[in-house]
């Protein structure tokens, strides 16, 4: 079982930046996927609106994927320990407002959009951006 935990997030006003982090538990290493790295993800999903991918990233391999609408604000990286993801946000916007959940999964593959193809999640956190 991998467990991810998240922080980071908060309230900001637009044109700012917050950085949300996710952390795999060490619990993973009983399941051997820290000698493969996971793939682990951001999504966002804002009140009455799917749930959308944000970005990915190879923690083996560390390659890196952001969608086209917020590659110009965001970056997804490790955070230097193994199994992390880091999602640096800039030039915030009150559209950006959302709970973000971080997301992985045990595949070096990581172009994944879909939801359905993490099998572990975070709790959630909350951004809000005011205007």
């Amino acid at each position: 079982q991998v467990e991810l935990v998240e922080s980071g997030g908060g309230s900001v006003q637009a044109g700012g930046s917050l950085r949300l982090s996710c952390a795999a538990s060490a619990s993973i290493s009983s399941s051997g996927y820290t000698d493969s790295g996971l793939c682990m993800g951001w999504f966002r999903q804002a009140p009455g609106k799917e749930r959308e991918w944000v970005a990915s990233i190879s923690t083996e391999r560390n390659l890196t994927y952001v969608a086209d609408s917020v590659k110009a604000r965001f970056t997804i990286s490790q955070d230097g320990a193994k199994n992390t993801a880091s999602l640096r946000m800039n030039s915030l916007k009150s559209e950006d407002t959302a709970m973000y959940y971080c997301a992985a999964d045990a595949s070096m593959y990581c172009y994944k959009q879909s939801p359905s193809r993490y099998a572990y999640w975070g709790q959630g956190i909350q951004v809000t951006v005011s205007s």
